[in-house]
């Protein structure tokens, strides 16, 4: 593996866990479904010129698609980021992240649940290990006395974004696009932003959020996931998957949560505890596990769309 093959693999993980230090730093300055929407219009803005000819050379399939385009930017564009950016306003980015990385294993389980895809005994091995892993880091590491254990809110947010990035995983398996990636990204963006207006109206209108500030600040934060963890990261992920096997590619995408821990400690001062360390070994081995179960927990194609809903 050459020098640049290896950066373009480990860049990606990099700025998905960045995206989780920079969204908390957004809470209390940008209200999240707010962030949402100005993160995928900005990554619209700046792609869109590149894709709009291609976009009109492939209107045909766009408008053949127009509805797993729909559905899939709902789950993938509005659903997920939005519910990312709410976890953290009351998490913190080292157990949104953890949660986040058993993504493999809810694909698995939610496959089986809603598609009738089969799982293997050693890839329900994985995915019990891997939920043990989930449900410890949101124990805080506690099995005393679990009536009285309350779970952080963000932390319920943050697995049911998991769910929602689960069934996007499914759904482009099950609804495979022609179009090419870039156009199909847009295309998603589009029809994402327009289910997202709804709910940013009643994020303002009943959400008891602070009015947002006009600065450089807020400006930098959404510059910065408008571009980075969606676009550059994403291109990146086309690239490398492109060059190397399906399985290779899953195992950097694990270092998300790493990333995540270090960055945490550098600019949050928030230093990982001995539990998210329990967790994350229980989680990564539970992926490891299913995937050496024969039923995948993503779809072989999975890996090149990743970067579509920007992580």
């Amino acid at each position: 593996m050459n020098v640049r093959l290896f950066l373009a693999l480990l860049l990606p993980p990099f700025l998905w866990g960045s995206n989780a230090i920079v969204g908390k730093m957004a809470a209390g300055l940008i209200p999240p479904i707010t962030l949402n929407v100005l993160r995928w219009t900005m990554a619209l803005a700046v792609l869109l010129p590149f894709a709009i000819r291609r976009m009109a050379r492939h209107r045909a399939a766009l408008r053949a698609e127009w509805r797993s385009i729909a559905v899939g930017g709902f789950w993938g564009i509005t659903c997920y980021n939005a519910l990312q950016y709410l976890a953290l306003t009351t998490s913190n980015p080292i157990n949104t992240s953890l949660i986040g990385s058993s993504a493999p294993v809810f694909i698995l389980l939610l496959g089986r649940l809603l598609f009738g895809a089969a799982i293997g005994a050693r890839s329900a091995c994985g995915a019990a290990l891997s939920v043990a892993g989930v449900a410890w880091v949101m124990l805080g590491g506690r099995l005393d006395g679990l009536d009285a254990v309350h779970f952080v809110r963000g932390d319920l947010f943050m697995l049911a974004g998991t769910c929602a990035w689960s069934i996007y995983t499914w759904l482009l398996k099950r609804h495979p696009s022609r179009l090419p990636t870039d156009v199909l990204l847009c295309a998603q963006i589009v029809a994402g932003l327009g289910w997202s207006l709804p709910f940013m109206l009643a994020e303002h209108a009943w959400g008891g959020y602070a009015p947002m500030a006009i600065d450089w600040k807020t400006a930098a934060i959404v510059g910065y996931i408008g571009i980075f963890p969606s676009l550059v990261a994403f291109f990146c992920w086309q690239t490398a998957v492109s060059r190397t096997s399906p399985q290779q590619p899953i195992f950097f995408m694990n270092l998300t949560p790493i990333f995540t821990v270090l960055l945490s400690v550098v600019m949050l001062g928030v230093a990982p505890q001995p539990y998210h360390a329990v967790g994350l070994a229980l989680i990564l081995a539970g992926i490891f596990l299913a995937r050496q179960g024969g039923a995948r927990p993503a779809p072989a194609a999975a890996p090149a769309r990743r970067g579509q809903a920007g992580r």
